[in-house]
């Protein structure tokens, strides 16, 4: 029996951030590089455009806000979709039509995490999101997302109809802003060490090993 402490690892990362989906995908494989190393994941909410109102804009609005227009998106599109096929991942940005707030995203992650399903709801939004063009604005889309990873689709469409957690949520990304986070993914190990930037999984179990090691021999002391 291990009586190694695990190492808690907090993802600052927002869903429709695609460099957030990949680099899921590579913290992920980080730690199946260190099997041997107890870790505890969560993922906390980031408002990667918290100006977004929360029934969302149209992608064509918001990449001409964001980026001048639809066209100068497209080459910045097609290096995420390179990197995104390297791990796997799909990335279609042409299907993509409405730009969501993340809010209620995140309350699915946060309530999901309850269950022990934070990674899958994560996962699954992202997809929709990512790979097929799902509208995250759409009460019902969410309410599928929840019930396919396992949730009671009643229970979150109830949920989803009130202001529960949005206060919680705001917060937390609040905080991860006051602590000076401003580029997504963040990779926080211990509450004190911060990784910025989708990083090579290799680059990432160094440094989760390390820092393992490191409260590990604090903890003998």
């Amino acid at each position: 029996m291990s009586t190694l402490k695990p190492l808690q690892i907090d993802v600052v990362s927002d869903v429709v951030c695609p460099w957030c989906y990949i680099g899921k995908r590579r913290i992920e494989n980080a730690l199946a590089l260190v099997p041997d190393v107890p870790v505890e994941l969560n993922f906390r909410p980031f408002f990667l455009n918290p100006w977004v109102p929360r029934e969302g804009i149209s992608r064509e609005e918001y990449l001409t806000k964001k980026f001048g227009s639809v066209e100068a998106y497209k080459g910045i599109a097609g290096r995420v979709v390179a990197a995104a096929g390297e791990e796997g991942l799909i990335y279609r940005p042409d299907l993509v039509q409405r730009q969501p707030n993340t809010t209620d995203c995140h309350r699915l992650i946060h309530w999901a995490e309850a269950a022990g399903k934070a990674p899958e709801m994560k996962q699954r939004l992202m997809e929709l999101y990512f790979r097929d063009g799902g509208d995250l604005t759409d009460v019902n889309v969410l309410v599928q997302a929840a019930a396919d990873v396992g949730l009671s689709a009643d229970d979150v469409r109830r949920r989803l109809g009130t202001d529960e957690d949005v206060a919680l949520i705001s917060a937390q990304a609040q905080e991860a802003a006051e602590k000076g986070i401003s580029g997504v993914p963040t990779y926080v190990f211990a509450q004190k060490y911060a990784v910025s930037g989708a990083q090579d999984p290799n680059l990432l179990a160094r440094a989760i090993r390390q820092v393992s090691e490191e409260i590990n021999a604090q903890a003998a002391e």
